[in-house]
């Protein structure tokens, strides 16, 4: 059995990669900030036989961090999913919306590897970093959330130089868009419902983790 970590994992692709993982005899710790959605996850786990433990967690704050991870007393996989997008034409984008996505997207997942990784190395763990297409090209009024997902792409990529020589494994997985409430309050996709299913995403990336530096989900 594993220990893994989920941040973002109340709902989408982070509730759907608890609940698939959970199948497979591992131990999820449910972080993220909404406490009824993670309860509705750790019980959709728990009905189907499965372990939990539900960890509120906001990844901007590296106080927040640090107190989730000082309760996991195991942790072999850190999977940081968590992200906020704002879309739109660049000079529309509103900063408080920019500063709050760059501080989930990137500083969220330096703050979660940073805390995690004490735990992570002496079990010759894995940290897989949830990015999506949006790191790999440009795309139409995603210049902002491009450019956070290019930063993570960038952290990805210097981690797995820095851990190359140990027994450390860092993924990036690429994805494109899927049907979950990431689009709720944004009409920049007119109809999510036509996209993958968020638990397509999930069996996709576990069945391709085995510690290989990059996950092109092709669903």
């Amino acid at each position: 059995m594993a220990y893994i970590a989920i941040t973002g994992a109340g709902t989408g692709l982070g509730a759907a990669l608890a609940e698939e993982y959970a199948k497979k005899d591992n131990y999820i710790y449910l972080l993220g900030r909404t406490e009824d959605n993670l309860s509705i996850v750790q019980r959709n786990i728990e009905d189907a036989g499965g372990k939990s433990e539900v960890i509120l967690c906001d990844v901007t704050e590296p106080a927040s961090v640090k107190e989730a991870v000082n309760k996991m007393e195991h942790l072999d996989v850190l999977i940081n999913n968590a992200g906020i997008g704002v879309f739109g034409p660049v000079q529309e984008l509103d900063s408080t919306d920019i500063t709050l996505m760059m501080n989930t997207n990137i500083k969220g997942t330096i703050y979660m590897t940073q805390a995690a990784l004490p735990l992570i190395q002496p079990n010759g763990g894995r940290i897989l970093n949830i990015i999506s297409t949006a790191g790999l090209r440009g795309k139409v009024n995603e210049s902002a959330y491009c450019a956070s997902k290019f930063a993570q792409r960038g952290f990805t990529e210097s981690l797995q130089k820095e851990f190359e020589d140990t027994n450390v494994d860092v993924t990036a997985v690429y994805m494109g868009g899927m049907n979950t409430p990431f689009w709720e309050d944004s009409d920049h996709v007119d109809n999510p419902s036509k996209l993958t299913s968020p638990m397509n995403v999930a069996q996709y990336i576990i069945e391709h983790d085995d510690g290989r530096n990059e996950i092109h989900v092709s669903k």
